[in-house]
């Protein structure tokens, strides 16, 4: 999926090097299971994604024990004890949550540190604005405690404070709808428990009459979000629809591109993770009791790993859509059966297939699975390469195109002299992943149907049957060891 226009700003931002303050990684020793695993944060929005238990507010905690915030008094600062306490049933000893942290130009190494039973290293922090979010705790203002002796009919409003234009904004933004007033009202018997009261079309209701999405948009909005900040935010997408979620992220990234504002994030929800760019998506498992840390997922890859749904007995791992219709097409013709007992998963990057690699290589997949890189790719362990020498976009474009792209205008029902015509114009495109796009574009058909109708083509016609031979081998074998 491309990048909205808001998320491409901030990456043009972010390449440009307008962030002065980043947490650029964090190493976490001896918490909850952790033993030395990196985390990098390589974008200012990053998502962390991972079943329950994996780690994910684990990380959060520590990003935000790493900082003093200036504005917090001693007693109010966010220390690691408060959120990795000793208690009657654990007490933690030689624990380090180790960090790099840049300022400007320079980057240096921190830590907070914990031998025995005092915390070391809070002095030497460095000072940076820390917001740290929980929107599942955002409930239902009926369900929050205090608040039920509010609605009576007796209880008056003392005071409020209207949203600014802007807040009223982002908020009917995000929830899609246009409300013409939002406030924050205090009652003449509490002031310490605010209540949202919304307006649209003429009607008003308080935060007992809202919906969930409302109030945990309400109960983020209404946080001033100081500029250079580190936000983290659990759960970002906590009552919120899908569309919701995706203009939720991009606010987020106009926040942080207008005030140089880092956020991590924790999520479950594919729609967050499509709103990124693949080295902003971090996956985090546990294996065996190892943190596994997994950077540049695709959606569908940490989908696939949280879900147990009863999946196809093989698990066939590629880099995207276009090596996943290939290998589709492959298996199709040459063995449907192959096709109906087997998952093709994208998992987004090279370098996540090469940590898959070796992961299969070590037999740590809870399941039989095959991973395949692209064949411009070298070698790697646990790793098979698709066929040709190339990438799939330049090897079948350059097959088609000598050899006159046989049945393929006929499948997607267009001129053949014009496919001809608008495929070597493509290829004359430096980067090949915008190939397909740009021929499908030109003929004004679905570019994964043009691909598809491609990669069948080039499998009737060339591809090589010693390569057909090896992969149906290995996964014949795969599939033995399911049986």
């Amino acid at each position: 999926m491309a990048l909205s226009r808001e998320v491409r700003r901030l990456e043009n931002t972010w390449v440009r090097g307008d962030f002065p303050k980043h947490l650029e990684w964090l190493e976490i020793n001896n918490i909850r299971g952790w033993s030395g695993e990196r985390v990098d944060f390589k974008f200012p929005i990053v998502a962390i994604v991972g079943e329950n238990g994996s780690g994910k507010s684990t990380i959060l905690q520590c990003a935000a024990s790493i900082y003093k915030d200036p504005r917090r008094s001693t007693n109010a600062q966010l220390y690691p004890s408060v959120f990795f306490p000793d208690t009657p049933w654990e007490e933690l000893t030689d624990v380090d949550i180790k960090a790099s942290i840049r300022e400007g130009t320079n980057s240096h190494i921190t830590s907070v540190r914990k031998p025995t039973t005092r915390w070391r290293g809070l002095d030497t922090r460095k000072e940076r604005k820390v917001e740290f979010l929980d929107l599942r705790r955002i409930q239902p203002i009926n369900a929050r405690m205090g608040y039920s002796r509010l609605a009576k009919r007796s209880v008056r409003e003392a005071s409020s404070q209207l949203f600014t234009d802007n807040q009223k904004n982002r908020f009917s933004n995000i929830i899609g709808k246009p409300y013409s007033s939002i406030k924050q009202s205090i009652t003449d018997i509490d002031a310490s428990r605010p209540v949202a009261v919304i307006s649209i079309n003429g009607h008003s209701y308080s935060g007992f009459h809202q919906g969930a999405g409302e109030a945990t948009i309400a109960g983020l909005l209404s946080q001033e979000i100081p500029q250079y900040s580190l936000v983290l935010i659990d759960e970002i997408e906590t009552s919120l629809h899908p569309r919701a979620q995706r203009r939720l992220l991009r606010d987020l990234a106009d926040i942080a591109r207008e005030k140089k504002v880092q956020f991590i994030i924790t999520t479950h929800s594919p729609y967050i993770l499509d709103e990124l760019p693949p080295l902003a998506r971090i996956y985090v498992f546990n294996d065996n009791g190892v943190k596994n840390v997994v950077n540049g997922i695709s959606s569908e890859f940490a989908l696939t790993r949280m879900d147990e749904a009863n999946y196809p007995e093989l698990d066939i791992y590629v880099e995207d859509e276009v090596a996943k219709i290939l290998v589709e097409e492959i298996l199709a013709s040459k063995n449907l059966e192959f096709l109906s007992r087997c998952s093709v998963i994208a998992y987004g990057t090279a370098s996540v297939g090469k940590s898959l690699g070796i992961m299969e290589s070590q037999n740590r997949f809870p399941r039989p699975s095959v991973v395949l890189l692209d064949a411009d790719q070298d070698i790697s362990p646990g790793c098979l390469l698709l066929p040709g020498d190339d990438a799939p976009e330049r090897l079948i474009f350059g097959d088609l195109i000598v050899n006159g792209f046989p049945d393929v205008a006929p499948t997607v029902n267009r001129s053949h002299s014009h496919l001809v015509n608008f495929a070597e114009q493509a290829t004359t495109l430096p980067n090949h992943h915008d190939w397909i796009n740009y021929t499908a574009d030109k003929l004004v058909v679905g570019g994964n149907e043009l691909w598809r109708a491609m990669a069948r083509s080039w499998v009737k016609y060339e591809l090589n049957d010693e390569y057909v031979t090896e992969l149906l081998t290995h996964i014949e074998a795969k599939l033995e060891t399911s049986s």
